[in-house]
């Protein structure tokens, strides 16, 4: 490391600012380039949602310590916080420690990263070549040099669309006025928008979820609306997650409570809805499915997911999965067409190197387009990364972190809409002595199946931290000091 120069830092989030604090105690320079106008940005465009996890599993290690240096008291570990609690009782106090304040830049968007007077077909002496950062400050193009540069820059401003089959429906952008992404807040400022109004709600995880009971809840309070559940699954199988098994009880209680509203009738579901169209008619919007329409609707929200934006790292060079957009060495862990499961074991700087050396994306732009993130394992990778940029590799070898059972792929509603009881994450884990994953995986092969998936050959190096993410075989592991 080149102690003159900085380690940039992209985004001001909870990942971000946990990078720069770790950054500052292995004695280097961070450099924290935020977008937006006030730290947590992203964050802010959900502040009404509660998380599912309690401040124990939000709070950086190292972070900490720097707040309690001045005098900071931690919230109550087990309450569950919203967006809005994390950054006005966690992320402002930290940008505001004498050891990031004056390393946090705001308004400042990063539109380039590049290798020193070489561009991503150069190769001699590019790794020791400083990264050149291109930045707009307040309306002015401005550029730093830097050692190293750790992107955690996000994935909330770029939703994915509501076409199923990657880009926009036809009609979509022309619709965009009645489309919301994300989760809005129907019960907050964008109640005149919602109220009594009929809603169609495009996609399957954890915000739909709290899209759907904001809006079961609104249309309670002022007795009317309509609410439609579009979600590319056949049936509702695995789809509310792991209920009661989840060690995230605020995330087992999302689907139970979604379940309750589809028993009671406030939802009506459509499975096996793949967007192709979205027409604009008299009577309101109209999604176009396989040749089918649906429910005439005056407003839609897709909670289809993120993506990761990559414009700005064009002329660095990347190892990406085809498939999630995440680095390869880490895609088998976190691919959901493999790996079924939310928890994935904790990772680091291996996991997430790219061919440009000292060159990292963080939390959840690492996991590219693949669902279920948690802040604890962000900490876990910049813990490591940095250690990596420090060249300490002994540490960032390290595993310091045990993640909960999160139990998001049991089923919660089986074929026919009944509830059935949860039984932990793919059923739990295998019986001892079956080469299985887990207990569908086992059921599969005993009915002579090739498996539940999680044993098909690009797989195989899942099967063992498969198992442990479930709880079947979880090492003692120290957590971050």
């Amino acid at each position: 490391m080149s102690a003159s120069l900085p380690v940039v830092i992209m985004g001001a989030g909870p990942v971000g600012l946990a990078a720069a604090a770790h950054v500052h105690t292995r004695g280097l320079t961070p450099l924290v380039l935020e977008a937006g106008e006030r730290v947590g940005a992203g964050m802010r465009r959900w502040a009404h949602v509660r998380m599912f996890s309690p401040w124990r599993f939000n709070i950086d290690a190292r972070s900490a310590e720097l707040l309690t240096a001045q005098g900071w008291s931690a919230p109550d570990p087990a309450h569950f916080p919203t967006g809005g609690e994390m950054v006005e009782q966690y992320l402002e106090p930290l940008a505001a420690t004498p050891a990031l304040k004056s390393s946090v830049h705001l308004d400042a968007r990063v539109v380039a990263v590049t290798r020193l007077r070489r561009d991503r077909m150069k190769n001699s002496q590019r790794d020791t070549a400083p990264f050149v950062v291109r930045y707009i400050e307040r309306g002015e193009e401005r550029e730093v040099l830097a050692e190293a540069v750790i992107d955690a820059s996000g994935t909330i401003f770029s939703p994915n669309p509501l076409g199923a089959a990657g880009i926009p429906a036809l009609g979509e952008q022309e619709a965009r006025g009645q489309i919301a992404y994300g989760i809005p807040d129907v019960l907050g400022v964008e109640r005149t928008r919602y109220a009594g109004q009929r809603t169609l709600v495009v996609g399957s995880g954890h915000s739909a979820f709290n899209v759907l009971i904001d809006l079961a809840r609104l249309h309670r309070d002022v007795g009317s609306g309509e609410i439609h559940w579009a979600l590319r699954r056949t049936s509702l199988r695995e789809a509310l997650g792991g209920g009661e098994n989840d060690q995230l009880e605020e995330r087992g209680r999302l689907g139970l409570r979604v379940a309750k509203l589809i028993e009671d009738g406030s939802v009506t579901i459509h499975t096996d809805t793949h967007l192709d169209r979205i027409e604009r008619r008299s009577d309101g919007l109209v999604a176009w499915s396989n040749g089918v329409a649906l429910p005439a609707v005056d407003e839609m929200i897709g909670a289809t997911g993120f993506r990761p934006d990559l414009s700005m790292l064009d002329e660095v060079r990347l190892d990406l999965d085809a498939g999630t957009q995440s680095p390869s060495a880490l895609a088998p862990l976190i691919d959901p067409n493999l790996h079924s499961c939310g928890s994935v074991r904790p990772h680091g700087a291996i996991e997430l190197a790219h061919p440009d050396a000292n060159f990292y994306v963080v939390g959840m732009k690492s996991y590219g387009r693949a669902p279920t993130f948690l802040l604890l394992t962000g900490y876990e990778q910049v813990r490591s990364v940095v250690a990596a940029v420090a060249g300490d590799w002994e540490a960032a070898r390290r595993v310091e972190l045990v993640l909960p059972v999160t139990g998001v792929c049991t089923t919660q509603i089986a074929e026919g809409d009944s509830p059935v009881a949860a039984s932990g994450c793919c059923g739990g884990p295998a019986p001892a002595a079956v080469d299985a994953c887990c207990v569908a995986d086992a059921d599969a092969k005993a009915a002579g199946q090739a498996g539940c998936g999680c044993g098909t050959q690009r797989a195989a190096r899942l099967q063992r931290s498969c198992h442990q993410a479930e709880g079947g075989s979880v090492a003692p592991q120290r957590v971050a000091d």
